[in-house]
């Protein structure tokens, strides 16, 4: 997988970690319903996944996808287009009935307005056709770790309020232009206030390395994050643990 510009150096994890080991004893097992017509992309999204640890299950059409969503799932893959029906209606049908199981959508429908009608539907994520099948994998067991609080749609810590639906930020009710990377970066620690993060959990679920990087990523990323909350330059809001991490200051 390309991970942009960023240089590192890498090394294995000592205790041969993966990216699954963090998730909840609950979900951790839990079956992943994939909702998708297309037998290839179907297979071939089954198949990465079982080689993570998960359990999949395949459905192919809207009325079939919803029956075993009702059953039970760790978290849903559902394509927007399944044989003339729109697969949102999966998820809109969940949410009226309560069900907050973690959704993904696929699909080649890649606008903007797409994107936002997906997640206003209910979805918790978003990828677009044709996509890395590692980067499906690193998304759905990212779904797994948030548990409930996936379903979340507004998240506001002190003086920070993020729309995770509009991708927008303010700081002290002033809107705060941020790159994707982070926007992501963020929400991790406002997904977390007050506790600690080390980088390896960075590297890991904001980066999906499943490796240890040797690499000053994450502190370039969090000065830049930092200048962009606070001009001033005072850490007011994510502060240093020494020899630990950081932690996202719940009185700023």
């Amino acid at each position: 997988m390309a991970f942009g510009t960023e240089a590192v150096s890498v090394a294995p994890f000592e205790n041969g970690g993966s990216s699954t080991s963090r998730l909840p004893d609950a979900l951790a097992g839990a079956p992943v319903l994939v909702v998708e017509d297309e037998r290839d992309l179907a297979e071939e999204i089954r198949l990465e996944l079982e080689a993570s640890g998960h359990r999949v299950q395949l459905s192919e059409t809207v009325d079939d996808g919803l029956r075993a969503a009702r059953l039970g799932a760790g978290v849903l893959i559902i394509d927007r287009m399944l044989q003339g029906q729109d697969g949102l209606s999966i998820i809109e049908a969940l949410r009226a009935e309560g069900n907050a199981t973690p959704a993904l959508v696929i699909s080649a429908l890649s606008s903007v307005d797409d994107r936002i009608n997906g997640l206003k539907a209910g979805g918790d994520d978003y990828l677009i056709k044709p996509f890395d099948i590692r980067e499906l994998t690193a998304r759905v067991e990212a779904l797994l770790r948030r548990g409930g609080d996936a379903r979340l749609t507004r998240l506001q810590v002190g003086a920070l309020d993020m729309d995770l639906v509009e991708r927008t930020v303010r700081c002290d009710g002033k809107p705060i232009d941020l790159l994707p990377r982070e926007f992501t970066l963020l929400e991790y620690f406002m997904r977390r206030p007050g506790q600690i993060v080390t980088r390896a959990m960075l590297l890991e679920d904001v980066w999906n390395f499943n490796f240890m990087a040797q690499t000053n990523v994450v502190d370039v990323q969090i000065g830049n994050l930092r200048r962009k909350l606070d001009p001033t330059g005072a850490r007011r809001f994510i502060v240093n643990i020494r020899a630990v991490g950081f932690k996202l200051n719940v009185d700023a």
